[in-house]
């Protein structure tokens, strides 16, 4: 039984490494976000402005109650998933958690390239970006850090880059 669960900041490449990850495995993908939105028929941006951040934590907690217990699977979980209740206990429970660590730069490169998508990332210039970043992940670490593996990501420019992501994690894994 395979069990892979993505952790990481924004930007880190969770979704297209998990994807790549889950078929070449022959599992399935899930995005904790896109799980959270069909079950609620809400996108997350509406959880959100409908019952703050807190109210969007609880029902992020509970679907990943349900979705780390499917079997083969890849799950890729939001940046913040971890850093809440006692998902990262949990998560390193049911599963080979996999932090994605990049570097501050590697993420700014990677958000730049999709930055009108993300709310938290609008009108900041280039400086404030990669500073938000930079504090952001100084946060996080101490959660992320208490994965099972942590993998070192490249600027993932092209396909070959993701391959050789992706193998990283299957040779981490063992499998």
């Amino acid at each position: 039984m395979i069990r892979i669960i993505l952790i990481g900041y924004m930007g880190a490449g969770k979704t297209t490494i998990g994807k790549t990850l889950a078929k070449q495995l022959g599992v399935t993908f899930y995005d904790l976000d896109w799980y959270i939105e069909t079950r609620m028929r809400k996108k997350v941006k509406q959880i959100f402005d409908e019952r703050g951040e807190e109210g969007f934590r609880i029902i992020e907690k509970n679907m990943l109650h349900e979705a780390a217990e499917f079997e083969n699977v890849v799950l890729a979980c939001g940046g913040g998933t971890p850093c809440f209740f006692d998902n990262m206990e949990y998560m390193v429970g049911q599963g080979d958690v996999v932090y994605l660590r990049g570097t501050p730069e590697v993420l700014f490169r990677h958000l730049k390239m999709g930055k009108g998508v993300r709310p938290l990332l609008l009108g900041k210039n280039d400086e404030e970006l990669l500073e938000y970043i930079r504090e952001n992940v100084r946060k996080r670490e101490e959660f992320y850090t208490k994965a099972n593996h942590i993998i070192d990501i490249p600027c993932m420019e092209d396909e070959d880059k993701i391959q050789e992501t992706t193998d990283k994690i299957i040779t981490a894994l063992g499998l």
